[in-house]
């Protein structure tokens, strides 16, 4: 990978299993820091702090640099890979209550699947407002400004460095959210078939009876701005 026009060399260890697993980006930080810095476009330099990997699930434009509409995203401070459940396996989670291995608990009507068919906890809703290093492990890193919602609960999100949400996007990292059609309808994966798994990139996750359904985006978080 091309080095980002910023002080992280970027090295990059993911598991072909998930890409929600074993995710490993490993940083060299001038001066032996822990901080990373990255020239605005203000005279202000915000300054960043590394974290393990967090996801942001996104929707919007995938040519867009900026838009409205973040308070519909979430975020995984913790790997949900791991922490996932097989489809074929949805009765076991049944039996046990809906409570995972992991311990989280399943939502018959908001409910969670990535690209490999494993049942995944909900990301944490909304993204804090905030600057945010995010990439799709490919050849961009860009930061990632969330703004506090307006009067009317709106949040405004841009990207730096001219990036567009698809530069930022891990192409092989799917998410998708199964609601109810209505609330008369039934929407479980219990029907679920996992021989549509494993859906590689350029392919939408599959759609299921009942359901209604949002692909959304994953984006990697490397590091978060520290507030003075």
């Amino acid at each position: 990978m091309r080095q980002p026009r910023n002080s992280i060399t970027l090295n990059n260890s993911i598991s072909r299993a998930t890409c929600f697993m074993c995710i490993s980006i490993v940083f060299f930080v001038f001066a032996s820091s822990l901080l990373i810095t990255v020239q605005a476009a203000t005279e202000k330099t915000p300054t960043f702090v590394r974290v393990p990997t967090q996801f942001i699930a996104a929707l919007g434009d995938p040519t867009a640099n900026s838009g409205v509409g973040a308070q519909s995203w979430g975020i995984w401070y913790l790997d949900p890979g791991p922490r996932g459940v097989r489809l074929g396996n949805y009765e076991k989670l049944k039996a046990a209550g809906g409570v995972a291995p992991a311990k989280w608990e399943f939502d018959s009507t908001d409910w969670w699947v990535e690209e490999n068919g494993l049942l995944m906890e909900k990301p944490s809703f909304p993204v804090a407002p905030g600057k945010y290093m995010v990439t799709g492990d490919r050849k961009v890193v860009s930061v990632l400004t969330i703004h506090a919602e307006d009067d009317k609960g709106i949040q405004r999100w841009e990207l730096s460095r001219d990036a567009s949400l698809y530069d930022v996007t891990h192409l092989g990292c799917r998410s998708a959210r199964y609601t109810p059609v209505n609330e008369t309808t039934v929407c479980t994966p219990g029907k679920a078939l996992d021989t549509v798994f494993p859906i590689t990139p350029g392919r939408t996750m599959p759609s299921f009876d009942g359901c209604h359904k949002l692909d959304y985006a994953v984006l990697f978080v490397i590091a978060v701005e520290i507030i003075n």
